[in-house]
């Protein structure tokens, strides 16, 4: 069984450790044999953050920042990040460190907790370690609300395309959270579009397409990858079980 790690703030500050060490798991699995054909239309699984150094940066969307708009500009100026910026925890803004809000999409997926994904003929459930957050994507055929009330995770649907992709759009999202740990901020007009595919039984793909005519004046792109892990299990982490070092009042 692993070991974990239990409190966010070691988390944070060794993102470019775990960068590091997703690397040598990718090596090592390089050298391994292939793994089998993945199953059609499924998903499901507990999957471990694989993404080696120099793909996407744990802070940020790979190494190309966003094209802002002047409100974009105007936003991230203000931003005060912690994540290999040059402000303390205790001196930071970001709303997940201070507040203890939801990192949102597609933010989360930054955070290197485990995921674990489940499927029924309604939707395919998201189930992020970090701060036990759950995510639907509902796959049974419906639209998306006139006027969806805005969340930290969104609206999302989802359909398959062919029998290995599944093409998630996603709005109706708050703004008060940030795309990526860097702080680059989103409007509630933001747009997301992710492909997910298995591309064999032990390996999972996430391309992530962020709009925004607030925030991006052109699309941003990012791009995750996963190791299935069978033998593990998704534990509880919750925020603010650490409210003495974030700075806030239990």
């Amino acid at each position: 069984m692993r070991q974990r790690i239990g409190r966010i703030a070691l988390v944070f500050a060794l993102g470019l450790l775990s960068a590091s060490t997703s690397q040598a798991q990718a090596q090592q699995a390089a050298t391994k044999a292939p793994s089998p054909p993945a199953p059609s239309r499924d998903l499901s699984g507990v999957w471990n953050i694989a993404n080696p150094r120099g793909t996407n940066l744990p802070e940020s969307w790979g190494k190309v920042p966003p094209v802002l708009t002047p409100w974009g500009e105007q936003q991230f100026k203000l931003s005060k990040q912690s994540n290999g910026g040059p402000f303390t925890l205790d001196a930071t803004n970001d709303p997940v460190i201070t507040k203890c809000l939801p990192p949102g999409v597609p933010r989360i997926y930054l955070h290197p907790f485990l995921l674990e994904i489940t499927q029924n003929p309604k939707e395919v459930l998201m189930l992020f370690e970090y701060d036990h957050t759950v995510r639907r994507v509902f796959v049974d055929g419906r639209k998306h609300p006139d006027d969806p009330l805005p969340t930290y995770m969104g609206d999302s649907i989802g359909t398959w395309e062919g029998n290995d992709t599944l093409v998630v759009d996603t709005v109706g999202f708050k703004d008060s959270t940030w795309l990526d740990r860097a702080g680059h901020r989103n409007s509630d007009q933001l747009h997301v579009v992710e492909r997910m595919k298995r591309v064999d039984r032990d390996h999972l793909q996430i391309d992530i397409t962020m709009q925004d005519p607030k925030a991006l004046a052109k699309p941003w792109l990012g791009q995750m990858f996963y190791n299935l892990r069978s033998d593990w299990d998704v534990l509880e982490q919750d925020c603010t079980d650490n409210p003495d070092f974030l700075g806030f009042e239990k």
